[in-house]
């Protein structure tokens, strides 16, 4: 090894050791874990401090739609800060003025107002207290298989199990309904959307349509499996709350912004919510930024009252040029359209992939929005780890997963999933070369199918 190599190599582990020492990491125990050094990343690639090329399937968390070090970006952000940096979110900005305007353009209906945020949860925490403000209601309905992020509220609104060790922290006035997905319902697609839909009136009959001010879903799912709604599902959603006067708030923190093959995951199902909350896409991640779109007759009622809503950093002035400059890229380069058929392109390819591997039980993809859930047995379809998994239950994933990473690719191995979601800038070259190494980590989990 030459010198050169020596101190590359030194210069890696200095970087893990003041990570290791001096920072605490999301949702993962702190002993034990070894992240990718990373030094610098370009379109759908990572690249560590050893030289070492790791294909990204996820987009980071699902939200570097545009690709990694787009200097589009960077130029607008650096010409926004030479102007101004920030000023309080009682003053106006050019950026975002006319950041509210495009997205005005963008969101379908009389969604035409935005009150900018921080991150996805913030984007939650202020449709919730909105839609209670609104309403003069309390109660807001979710899904238990669903994230919304990890405040307080927007944890309690989640199903997700993350949530279960801050139980007692809770928020009040949640309500949580199932909603089973097609791979795991026995009775027929037909059965699964009647059922879904006489569950949901069942629960709003229960808790008091009069005191339910929101139900909040995502716009498409994202980490919880990408479990797919019943066909109709949201159109009956959306004829719920029209008829008992609760609004509907759709998370587009994941699915959002050319995601699945257009700008909103709701728009695959034919509806028009009352809020959307964004993140993720709306800067993809090159800053930190959040938006609340919120309906003009929402948004009305504040015309002549104060509207009890505020942040520090709302609408700071350089998230919203990163932003708006963002927006312009998905169209200037056509990703949304890519997504699409790129999507279709992961489909077809996955469709082979099931010929080969016994263990892939089910395949759910919207755009480019996908997930792989492996099974020891396709007839009982035992997962190959179950919901919640503990560390023993994860030795058969946490082997493919740690496959994916040794043969250079970067994604998201949750239970029995693996989820495909790469920037939407993706060719179909670099879709085989990742579809090779999940398959080729894969045949670990083949090896341990029953049936």
């Amino acid at each position: 090894m030459d010198m050169e190599s020596i101190l590359e190599k030194t210069e890696t582990e200095e970087i893990l050791q003041d990570n290791l020492e001096h920072t605490l990491f999301s949702w993962s125990k702190q002993a034990g874990i070894s992240p990718i050094a990373v030094r610098n990343a370009e379109g759908v690639y990572l690249f560590d401090y050893d030289g070492k090329r790791y294909i990204d399937f996820s987009s980071g968390l699902m939200n570097v739609n545009i690709g990694h070090g787009n200097q589009r970006i960077t130029d607008a952000v650096v010409r926004q800060m030479q102007e101004v940096s920030y000023v309080t979110p009682s003053c106006v900005t050019k950026a975002r003025g006319e950041l509210g305007k495009q997205l005005a353009r963008i969101c379908p209906g009389d969604l035409n107002k935005a009150f900018f945020t921080l991150c996805g949860a913030t984007s939650i925490e202020n449709g919730i207290k909105l839609a209670r403000l609104f309403t003069g209601r309390h109660k807001i309905l979710t899904r238990y298989q669903s994230y919304h992020g990890s405040s307080a509220g927007a944890m309690t609104a989640s199903g997700d199990p993350r949530k279960l060790p801050v139980d007692a922290q809770q928020a009040p006035n949640f309500v949580h309904f199932d909603l089973p997905y097609l791979f795991r319902w026995e009775y027929g697609e037909d059965a699964l959307l009647k059922e879904s839909v006489s569950s949901l009136e069942r629960i709003i009959a229960y808790e008091g349509p009069g005191n339910i001010a929101a139900i909040l879903l995502e716009g498409e799912s994202g980490s919880s499996g990408c479990l797919k709604y019943p066909v109709g599902y949201l159109k009956a959603v959306r004829a719920l709350c029209d008829r008992h006067g609760i609004l509907l708030i759709m998370d587009e923190v994941m699915s959002g912004f050319g995601r699945t093959g257009k700008w909103f995951g709701f728009e695959n199902h034919g509806i028009i919510p009352d809020m959307i909350a964004m993140a993720k896409g709306l800067t993809c991640g090159y800053l930190p930024f959040g938006c609340l779109m919120v309906s003009d007759r929402i948004a009305a009622k504040y015309d002549d009252q104060v509207l009890p809503l505020g942040l520090t950093y709302s609408a700071h002035p350089v998230s919203c040029a990163a932003a708006l400059e963002t927006l312009k890229i998905y169209e200037d380069e056509g990703l949304i359209a890519n997504a699409a058929a790129m999507g279709r392109y992961v489909d077809a390819q996955v469709e082979e992939l099931k010929k080969k591997h016994p263990s892939i039980g089910d395949w759910r993809n919207t755009g480019l929005l996908g997930c792989l859930e492996l099974v020891r047995n396709k007839t009982t379809k035992e997962p190959m780890a179950p919901f919640n998994a503990n560390p023993a239950e994860m030795a058969v994933m946490n082997k493919v997963a740690a496959k994916i990473r040794e043969l250079g690719m970067y994604t998201f191995v949750r239970w029995s999933y693996i989820f495909i979601a790469p920037p939407l800038c993706v060719t179909k070259e670099q879709i085989d070369e990742g579809l090779a190494i999940v398959s080729d980590a894969i045949a670990i989990a083949d090896a341990h199918v029953t049936a």
